[in-house]
């Protein structure tokens, strides 16, 4: 097989790949004999059907299999030997490509198309200047992480009378424009809802000051307008919802009031783990500690954005966009090149993006090891488990969860690219100049509006 590679200019290639009969006859024929071995057809026993039939059967598909097959392999491994940096995957020719007679021709030529990775310069010093925004934790942010704890762990209290936010339970039954009972109404017992959620003031009023045992005739339709909520109370349809306009009685057997859990020890124990904090005072450094924790997150993810914008603009790199164009169109089967083209300027800095940040990665040798990744991972699961109010987790628990998120190659692979991303904040930190700036949580917000 002759594969040659023809420059176009300093972005774009041609690879040519010619391929004659003795490259291909040898697998094409043992592949046919193979299918011989195997052929059941009427007339002959398996195993005895004369080549001649297979080949007129099989030859035309399989030589077209086999030569795709010789032609991935062998372009990917010119590639490879040749240690040419390609953006993309390359595309088939659209001028040079030879028409094929998969019947006839016995020699065939092949010709792709490749793009280059661009030459730039990036000469990173102390120079170069990006601000790092650090987030002020502020008095109001602390007191509603104290109430936030503090409302998770707190509990629904039976009280006398309904006030304003408190959870009833009772039960519906439908009346008619007088107030009776419909006969094969629509009745459903033992619901719960929230005056919290209702959404009509007026049905609201009905209900304050009420007690257990009370009869209070609203239209539930009127007072909830999410009609999935409805449909799920009254026990019908969401379809039925949609056109219910009727009035019901609702008799109150339950009231309760949600209660904040005290600021004491014992929620101070199910935040941080027993004996982490042992006065108000140390959980609320606590909790500012975790806040800011959680801030540098956002502020290194503003860090990374800046840097993205000023090392593309520093590195003056010039693409292939017309091929670039054609592969996204080509490996997506959903988008059109009038979609490409539109967004085009957003998916020109991601490309470039990417091509520095694998320089980087490459040049400083920033490792993802299989530990960091896990770690990680341990740590998205602690996250998710402390939605729920446990804090302190087994790390037996914490370690078959993440192996189990590992399992998903989608989640492991972006998981891999958080860290990458970490790796170059964390080198580009030390080779370029960071200033630091307070800013409080509105200002921060704005930068991105």
């Amino acid at each position: 097989m002759n594969i040659t590679k023809t420059n176009i200019d300093d972005l774009n290639a041609v690879i040519k790949l010619q391929i004659v009969k003795e490259d291909y006859e040898s697998r094409v024929n043992d592949v046919l004999k193979d299918y011989r071995k195997k052929a059941n057809i009427n007339g002959f026993r398996q195993g005895k059907v004369p080549m001649g039939v297979i080949k007129k059967m099989y030859g035309t598909p399989v030589l077209a299999d086999e030569i795709n097959k010789m032609l991935s392999q062998e372009l990917m491994k010119y590639i490879r030997e040749n240690d040419l940096k390609i953006m993309g995957e390359p595309l088939p020719n659209e001028t040079d490509q030879k028409e094929i007679n998969w019947e006839k021709d016995t020699e065939f030529e092949f010709a792709f198309d490749i793009a280059l990775t661009p030459e730039y310069t990036l000469n990173l010093s102390k120079r170069d200047k990006i601000n790092f925004f650090k987030i002020k934790v502020d008095e109001k942010m602390i007191e509603n992480g104290v109430e936030m704890h503090a409302r998770r762990f707190g509990s629904n209290e039976p009280v006398e009378a309904v006030e304003e936010k408190e959870l009833l339970k009772g039960n519906y039954a439908q009346v008619d424009a007088e107030g009776n009972l419909v006969e094969g109404g629509i009745t459903s017992n033992d619901v719960a809802i929230s005056l919290e959620y209702m959404s009509d003031e007026d049905s609201k009023k009905k209900f304050i000051g009420a007690k257990k045992d009370a009869v209070i005739v609203f239209n539930p339709a009127k007072a909830f307008s999410n009609k999935t909520d409805l449909a799920s109370m009254l026990n019908i349809s969401k379809e039925e919802a949609e056109t219910l306009d009727a009035d019901f009685q609702f008799t109150i057997t339950e009231i309760n009031k949600f209660v904040n859990a005290e600021l004491n020890q014992e929620l101070f124990d199910k935040v941080f783990g027993e004996g982490t904090v042992s006065s108000l005072e140390e959980f609320k450094n606590k909790i500012k500690e975790d806040i800011e924790k959680q801030l540098v997150n956002d502020s290194d993810y503003k860090f990374l954005i800046d840097a993205k914008e000023k090392l593309v603009k520093k590195s003056k790199m010039e693409l292939p966009e017309a091929f670039l164009k054609r592969w996204i169109v080509a490996t997506n089967k959903e988008m059109t090149e009038e979609q490409v083209e539109a967004d085009f300027s957003n998916y020109v800095v991601d490309f470039k993006w990417q091509l520095i940040k694998n320089r980087l990665t490459e040049e400083n040798e920033l490792k993802v090891s299989e530990e960091e990744v896990m770690e990680f991972a341990k740590k998205q699961a602690l996250m998710q488990f402390q939605q729920y109010g446990m804090m302190d987790v087994p790390e037996e628990y914490l370690t078959n969860y993440a192996q189990q998120m590992m399992q998903n190659q989608d989640e492991q692979r972006k998981i891999y690219e958080r860290k990458i991303d970490d790796k170059v904040a964390e080198y580009l930190k030390t080779a370029i100049k960071v200033e630091e700036k307070e800013v409080t949580t509105e200002e921060f917000n704005k930068m991105f509006e």
